[in-house]
């Protein structure tokens, strides 16, 4: 080999070590700039404490949170094209049926809850109602209740839906008819989360909320039966004796909504101006150490693993994300 080929072959050396450097240096960046999540009203608190988290792991990083009904959340990227990367819904139906296929490509379920009647020591008949007369408690007279609007909250239509399953679990024929009465349209409020307010002001006396929104601000509660909280899967062929018409992704339009088990969804966004920080953002919200542990801490039951219902949308996921996901209904 002559001078100038053993010269030549250090140069090649010398370049593909530079190259593979800059290469490994850039797939592994970290990533920076602003991540813009979307979620549902009851996910503010644990995801304002991941967010604190979240950043001093990454300090690049400014995560811009905006909290809402997940109906109303979800029309915002759809309709009103707002940019976002991350989408989170305290029911995953939203996005199958809101954000996929045109804004997102899966939807991933990592969480549970169920809704429970929350007041507090100044509600009326605080010191009466229980599991087994808190409807009786609704329809008295001069008792102020609510919930969250049915047409830009799951919570707010989950709330209907437990009223008309206490009708069939108690056997009392014309139940939700009676409750119903007894609630003015001015005590729905657009999100479930709006409504702790108002019950904290003495201003209502009692509101449907989930639970981990209840255990969250401290306030006290009624925990339902099974079959009418919304909050156990294996009930799902009874919650489904339950539906809500709402408003539609077109004006004049309408949804049908059918009970099922309170199933949270999250999403990264097809064009999600910060793909890199909502990767590592989920990557965080789904290790059982990190967001899932916050969540269960919380008062609200993770997914472990997190779960996509089919082999084909698991294939679809960021490679990151894979190793946290099983396969499961």
């Amino acid at each position: 080999m002559t001078r100038f080929e053993v010269h030549l072959k250090s140069i090649v050396v010398v370049v593909f070590l530079v190259a593979g450097s800059l290469f490994s240096s850039s797939a592994g960046a970290e990533p920076e700039g602003k991540l813009i999540i979307f979620h549902a009203g009851s996910l503010t608190v644990p995801f304002a404490r991941m967010e604190k988290i979240f950043e001093a792991k990454y300090p690049k990083v400014d995560v811009l949170r905006e909290a809402g009904g997940s109906t109303k959340m979800a029309r915002m990227i759809s309709e009103l094209h707002k940019p976002a990367d991350i989408m989170a819904s305290a029911d995953f139906a939203v996005i199958d049926k809101t954000l996929i296929p045109e804004h997102a490509q899966w939807n991933i379920r990592f969480a549970t809850n169920q809704l429970v009647l929350s007041y507090t020591d100044t509600s009326r008949f605080a010191d009466e109602v229980h599991a087994d007369n808190w409807y009786e408690i609704l329809a008295r007279k001069g008792v102020v209740w609510g919930h969250s609007d049915p047409n830009l909250d799951p919570c707010g239509y989950r709330s209907i839906m437990v009223l008309q399953l206490a009708e069939k679990y108690y056997n009392k024929p014309g139940l939700y008819e009676r409750l119903i009465a007894n609630r003015p349209k001015e005590n729905i409020r657009p999100k479930s989360v709006e409504l702790v307010s108002l019950l904290e002001t003495g201003n209502m006396d009692y509101a449907w909320e989930y639970l981990s929104v209840a255990v969250q601000h401290g306030l006290k509660y009624v925990k339902l039966p099974g079959k009418i909280n919304l909050g156990h899967y294996k009930y799902d062929n009874f919650y489904k004796q339950a539906s809500v018409k709402v408003t539609g992704k077109k004006p004049g339009t309408w949804i049908t909504r059918t009970g099922k088990s309170c199933t949270y969804g999250i999403t990264i966004m097809k064009d999600a101006p910060n793909p890199e920080a909502a990767v590592a953002f989920l990557e965080f919200l789904m290790d059982p150490n990190g967001g899932l542990n916050i969540l269960k801490e919380m008062g609200q039951p993770p997914f472990i693993p997190c779960r996509v219902p089919t082999a084909e949308m698991k294939a679809q996921l960021p490679s990151p994300l894979q190793k946290w996901v099983e396969v499961g209904a």
